[in-house]
């Protein structure tokens, strides 16, 4: 949602702007493409249904003229629903001819999705119709304008025409460097290992796919059961490790834990055969190695996003042959029953998948940054039309924030991986017993039986919490499920602290989401202390923390944040 800058200082401007991206952002999931065949055909579906049904057109046109004519009479009733932030200006409401377009502009609005609402569509049909034809109007919307911003406006008058330069300037650096797209972040003001992934720690173990990052106590003692964290393969694993105060790493050691992190490579199409095996084969070098470096007989395991996925995959094959190297797993945001709907599913038709294949097979990977660019526009409010706004008609950089900076951090899939993941995701395979084979065992994760802790974010679009619910009921054993009252990157970057969060506990994991969340406790502040307490209980006994990193057998190879993470 374009932001009203005029009463907000610099730093509350950025702090909104980054907010509202933060919110949108889809994070380390974009999977399938939204193509522009795909829209089209969605918008000539709803073209067909005008035909169709010419009465219910004419009678949409008709409530049209009478919402207008009431604008123009200075009665107009349509107003901006609730959290729309693009026309909060003092303008929109004190002038008679801004209030009117803005008036105008919400009854045409309304028109066309009350249109497509009563329409024969099916379900389905009508999200998706409502999705495009919100790209179109929110795309038609005046504040996109220069004469329809009153704070452009007034901008350009306070500025003397600076903001008028530094716009255009904004909009040929965007065509040179950022591909025709608003850029999101300042850039600048950002380097790996000096302002963000800077806890210290050494990488310990390497291997073709990932780097292994053991992190230095912070404390005299430590736990004895070491923790490792396995990142989504799409985004870089600093993550985790993000800046001063919002940085998980930091928090686990300052709690007296031993912590690694895996770091991915970057791949290239020379290993564009990688798959899930691949990776889990990696995973297990790396725990090998930790068991080596701690003297631990075995870990805790926790991933986010498709890095959950994959050890869900590896904890399905050590529950088929048996083996005890995991003590515990947590799965932050992660949807592995994919039933419930979402918005990457909205357009995930077979066609869709197969041309995601093909795509990512030609070229033997999937770059992160082309998908970044598509998925922008399945929330353009939130990171295309917010950003236009900024740069170009107000003329300012964008905003320095360091979750944004990570998000547009890109890395690539491999296309066998990618494909993988996509069958998964069309097969529901992992909630099928013996559907999906890891390294050739086929598994079942109701056989999974270590304790498990499982988070989701009640505002996530893009792993909706009842998916992410419904994945903590496929383990065996004991599974904690807590719901957190953010989205899908702040489900993750949620350190305690903060006077707004809250979080959901129940014991129990009734069949329906509903059912939990009615009985559910609210929680005040964030589920990284909850966790830090469960972390605690499994973690064995305390004992003097070591006073180098690695050991004879895996010395240490590089400093933190590791070389695979400087691939570009």
């Amino acid at each position: 949602m374009a932001v009203n800058t005029e009463n907000l200082s610099g730093s509350e401007q950025s702090d909104d702007l980054a907010a509202s991206a933060t919110e949108g952002m889809l994070g380390p999931n974009p999977f399938v493409g939204l193509r522009p065949c795909d829209v089209l055909a969605t918008a000539q579906q709803i073209g067909t249904q005008a035909l169709r049904q010419p009465a219910l057109f004419v009678e949409q046109e008709a409530k049209l003229a009478r919402d207008l004519m009431a604008v123009l009479s200075g009665n107009g009733q349509s107003t901006p629903p609730q959290g729309d932030k693009r026309f909060s200006d003092a303008a929109w409401q004190d002038n008679s001819l801004y209030r009117m377009t803005l008036q105008g502009y919400f009854a045409w609005r309304d028109a066309l999705a009350g249109f497509v609402d009563r329409s024969a569509l099916d379900s389905k049909s009508k999200e998706r119709a409502q999705f495009v034809l919100s790209l179109f109007t929110d795309a038609m919307s005046p504040t996109n304008t220069l004469l329809g911003n009153p704070a452009a406006l007034k901008k350009i008058v306070d500025s003397g025409g600076a903001s008028l330069l530094g716009g255009i300037r904004n909009v040929v650096t965007d065509l040179l460097k950022n591909q025709g797209m608003p850029a999101q972040v300042d850039k600048t003001a950002f380097e790996v290992g000096k302002n963000l992934g800077t806890s210290r720690g050494a990488v310990v173990f390497r291997n073709e796919v990932l780097e292994l990052i053991q992190y230095a106590p912070a404390t005299t003692h430590v736990y004895g059961r070491p923790q490792l964290i396995v990142p989504p393969q799409i985004n870089k694993f600093y993550v985790f490790d993000l800046s001063e105060g919002k940085s998980i790493v930091d928090y686990l050691v300052q709690s007296e834990f031993q912590v690694f992190v895996v770091s991915w490579r970057n791949p290239t199409a020379a290993q564009s055969h990688w798959d899930l095996d691949t990776y889990v084969t990696a995973l297990l070098e790396a725990i090998a190695a930790v068991r080596d470096i701690t003297g631990s007989d075995d870990v805790n395991l926790h991933g986010a996003c498709s890095g959950a996925m994959t050890i869900s995959a590896l904890l399905g094959h050590l529950a088929s042959r048996g083996e005890k190297s995991v003590n515990a797993a947590t799965l932050m945001v992660a949807v592995l029953d994919n039933t419930a709907d979402s918005q990457l599913g909205l357009f995930a038709t077979p066609e869709a998948i197969a041309a995601a294949k093909q795509n990512s097979t030609s070229r033997g990977v999937l770059a992160g940054e082309e998908m970044g660019r598509v998925f922008a526009w399945m929330r353009p409010n939130d990171l295309v039309w917010n950003y236009w706004v900024n740069n170009y008609l107000m003329g300012k950089t964008p905003p320095a924030f360091d979750i944004l900076y990570w998000n547009n951090d890109t890395t690539r899939l491999p296309a066998r991986l990618h494909g993988q993941l996509l069958d998964i995701f069309m097969g529901n395979l992992f909630t099928k017993p013996r559907a999906l084979s890891v390294l050739g065992t086929p598994i079942d994760l109701s056989d999974v039986t270590c304790d498990k802790y499982v988070v989701a974010g009640i505002t996530d679009h893009i792993t909706p919490w009842k998916g992410v619910y419904n994945t903590a009921r496929l383990f065996g054993g004991a599974t904690r499920f807590v719901l957190s009252s953010s989205g899908h990157i702040q489900s993750l970057i949620n350190p305690p602290g903060n006077p707004k969060a809250k979080f959901y506990l129940n014991p129990e994991l009734p069949t329906h989401a509903d059912a939990w969340l009615a009985s559910a406790k609210a929680e005040k502040d964030s589920w990284w202390s909850d966790w830090r307490d469960w972390l605690s209980a499994r973690s064995g006994e305390r004992r003097a923390a070591p006073a180098v990193l690695g050991s004879e057998r895996h010395p240490s190879l590089a400093a933190a944040p590791g070389t695979y993470v400087m691939q570009a």
